[in-house]
């Protein structure tokens, strides 16, 4: 049920009477919201100000004549017009205990399933798999799995796609690093820690050879834009006033020379690193062309080179397996899995159908698509014939669409390759595809203390099961803290601490706007109040905690069935809060946006606990008032419960 769409529809009538335009009528609907305060009841309708200026006629009178052609009756109290025009909805306490009846003995709690389903293909997490998932890895991962789980739950057909990287450098850089520095024993007893090593330790090789190159080019830079901004400053009379554009300059030559001071300074410390070490400052004497024997190893690997080859399909299990651990652990998993290795025997072909179609064009000796509304192409075949992510992304997207034939596509990746996925998704619809949804779910990045993107003490991107091994680690403190009699078993603890700890670490991802940074801490997400997964985990323990106490089963009180009664004003705002989820789980399928879910899970939390304070339970003033709540109360665990299953976050019984 939502209640948000049936307030519309009984709107609907009567708005068409005086607005002749449907798409018109459909943003007046939209004005239709939750009230901010209950003063003004549960809803407002806020179109008849609008709608007034557009007919001309005061809006407190339009207001009238909608609710007077509106049937309302049944379900909410007499409407109140308040202020310029506002419409203030209440539903009758009535019809709202009917309904939280039916959502008692309905499993689905009254979520309908979509009338019209769609087929949603989701591309998530997506990690290069020759290299530990760190800490990036954590919202797309989360993120992605949240929309998989309700957009299936609201009826959809979903396919979850990860779209592994086990083809690219990273690869060149295990078969360099397997070839010259291998260490055969530690290779032979665990061969993903081996793997990982030579992966780290090539990769600090190479870094250190491209900060060699790139340090004099980015010191030119800077003294250039100094030089620049000694100019500016020097034209300039003394005191005098500067001019809007001259300050401007002066601001944005400031900002080019702090950054480059940035750069410069992470290039230095990239090279000292390697030149403070005595080992890897001889490795990298001995090996000073690692950079260029990568990509080389990686050409040999893609031109079908028997040994490299032989290696890839070597280590390429065992780096799965690393994955798929820790996606074990995340409780993620995935329809279908398909690396890029399993597209490029088609990317040829795929090259020259857009040659031979016209998208596509030589330019410098490279193969490109020229789109408009963007000043540099995208490159599809570079002039030495290798193929670039984008061609790997339209081979995907192709297959995907010949394979699942998809109403939408999604991608839940970095904010950072907004640029990619534009010129990519211009390029699909200039080839065919232009009526399937394409969307880049972008997210933020997940900051440290300090402002800057999180990372380990030694400055590298922080591996995400160490993430989650620190967070279950918190997660046993808390537990045990809040344990002091010692009910729960140190096997019962260890198994609590999983669940909560790893749901922390989710839900305080998923609990923030996608679209913006957060700064990452353990201390935040682990609270036992505030809007995090274990302050819902605890409110769910609660709950349960009322029908143990009783000697109570919760099947057995719901199977009991029974009238709520809604008398005490908590009861009520609990009650409405509880009916809210099927609008809640829309507007998340709407802008595939998990935070609208973590914010009603802690609206219902907070209800729940104003509840539990003024409304006695087991002992309440009759039997009927305490069957009602006791139906308040199960219907309540089952919502947390089933909310927190759709970000993916488990629930514990005891706490």
């Amino acid at each position: 049920m939502n209640l948000l769409l049936l307030l519309q529809e009984r709107f609907r009538p009567a708005l068409a009477e005086l607005v002749p335009d449907a798409a018109r009528r459909e943003e007046l609907l939209s004005l239709v919201r939750p009230a901010q305060e209950a003063r003004f009841g549960d809803y407002q309708a806020n179109f008849a100000m609008p709608l007034g200026k557009e007919l001309g006629r005061p809006p407190r009178e339009v207001a009238q004549q909608v609710i007077a052609q509106s049937d309302l009756a049944d379900l909410v109290e007499p409407p109140e017009v308040a202020g310029p025009g506002f419409i203030n909805l209440r539903f009758r306490d009535a019809w709202l205990a009917r309904q939280l009846e039916r959502a008692v003995q309905d499993e689905r709690l009254l979520v309908a399933v979509a009338d019209r389903p769609r087929t949603v293909v989701l591309d998530y997490s997506s990690p290069n798999v020759a290299k530990p998932m760190h800490v990036g890895h954590i919202r797309s991962t989360v993120i992605g799995d949240a929309l998989y789980r309700t957009l299936r739950f609201l009826g959809h057909r979903v396919i979850s796609d990860n779209h592994l990287g086990d083809w690219g450098t990273q690869f060149g850089m295990i078969l360099y690093g397997y070839k010259h520095f291998v260490d055969r024993a530690a290779y032979a007893a665990n061969p993903v820690a081996e793997l990982a090593r030579l992966y780290q330790l090539v990769n600090r090789l190479v870094e250190y050879r491209e900060a060699l190159a790139a340090l004099p080019g980015q010191e030119q830079a800077l003294r250039s834009k100094e030089e620049e901004l000694r100019r500016l400053e020097a034209a300039l009379p003394p005191g005098g006033k500067l001019e809007k554009k001259q300050a401007e300059q002066r601001q944005r030559l400031r900002e080019a020379c702090q950054t480059l001071w940035e750069e410069i300074a992470a290039l230095k410390a990239r090279i000292a690193a390697v030149e403070n070490d005595s080992r890897l400052s001889a490795l990298a004497a001995a090996h000073p062309q690692i950079d260029q024997a990568v990509l080389e190893e990686t050409a040999r690997l893609h031109a079908g080179d028997p040994e490299n080859v032989r290696l890839w399909h070597e280590f390429l299990p065992h780096c799965r397996d690393e994955i798929a651990r820790v996606y074990r652990r995340l409780n993620v998993a995935f329809d279908y899995e398909y690396g890029e290795s399993f597209y490029q025997p088609m990317l040829a072909a795929v090259v020259d159908e857009l040659v031979r179609c016209g998208l596509a064009c030589e330019s410098q000796g490279a193969i490109c698509i020229f789109l408009e509304g963007f000043e540099t192409p995208m490159i599809i075949q570079k002039k030495d014939g290798a193929f670039l992510y984008a061609t790997t992304d339209l081979a995907t997207l192709r297959f995907r669409m010949q394979t699942w034939h998809p109403d939408a596509i999604l991608y839940v990746v970095d904010h950072r390759q907004s640029e990619h996925f534009e010129k990519l998704f211009a390029a699909a619809r200039l080839w065919g595809y232009d009526r399937v949804e394409l969307a880049h779910v972008k997210f933020g990045t997940v900051m440290g203390p300090d402002g800057r993107p999180f990372k380990t003490r030694a400055g590298d991107a922080a591996g995400l099961e160490s993430l989650l091994d620190e967070a279950v680690r918190r997660a046993s403190a808390v537990v045990e803290a809040n344990d002091p009699e010692g009910r729960l078993t140190p096997q019962q603890r260890r198994e609590v601490a999983e669940v909560v700890g790893i749901g922390a670490l989710k839900y305080a991802d998923l609990s923030q706007n996608r679209t913006t940074d957060y700064v990452f801490s353990y201390d935040k997400m682990l609270l036992m109040n505030g809007n995090t997964a274990t302050y819902m985990q605890y409110s769910y323990a609660r709950v349960r905690s009322i029908f143990a106490k009783g000697g109570l089963d919760a099947d057995a009180v719901r199977a009991a069935g029974g009238s709520i009664v809604l008398t005490h004003p908590a009861e009520r705002t609990l009650g409405v809060q509880l009916l809210k989820l099927e609008e809640t789980l829309a507007q998340v399928a709407a802008e595939y946006m998990p935070h609208y879910l973590t914010g009603y899970l802690f609206a219902l939390a907070k209800a729940y606990s104003t509840f539990f304070e003024s409304c006695p339970v087991l002992r309440a003033e009759d039997e009927a008032r305490r069957t009602s709540r006791l139906l308040l109360c199960d219907l309540t665990a089952r919502t947390i419960r089933l909310g927190l299953e759709l970000l993916g976050i488990g629930v514990v019984d005891k706490m």
